[in-house]
């Protein structure tokens, strides 16, 4: 399968999955335990991923295997994450809000695999989760 070409001098493009996860879930109010956190950003990556299955660069990117290029990163509170899937609509970025149930929280945003450089200036403002 052929790589993807950056618009930009014909590079080759770096396909990333970002996924945006939010952090304040980790502490006071909310205290969720890591693997709770780390099942919301599973289920937003697969579901993106899902969607979007039949896009030529999520299937380039699901052929990397364990070359895939993940990133995970921090929205401070449900207010910037809000403002993460409104930004990436108006940017006609495909993306999934993740919304955990019963509960009706949004947790998590991750988009479907794109060139690095097509989405990361619309999430350079957050840091990599840690």
């Amino acid at each position: 399968m052929a790589a993807s070409v950056s618009p930009v001098g014909g590079k080759m493009a770096s396909l990333v999955q970002y996924v945006v996860l939010r952090g304040d879930l980790r502490r006071e109010p909310f205290l969720w335990p890591l693997g709770a956190l780390v099942a919301q950003a599973v289920h937003a990556a697969l579901a993106a991923v899902h969607e979007h299955r039949r896009q030529p660069q999520t299937e380039e990117y699901l052929a990397q295997g364990g070359r895939m290029r993940t990133v995970v990163l921090e929205a401070p509170d449900e207010y910037a994450l809000s403002a993460l899937t409104e930004s990436l609509q108006q940017n006609g970025i495909d993306h999934k809000v993740w919304v955990e149930q019963p509960e009706n929280i949004a947790t998590c945003v991750a988009l479907r695999p794109y060139p690095k450089e097509t989405v990361h200036h619309l999430l350079k403002k957050f840091k990599l989760l840690k």
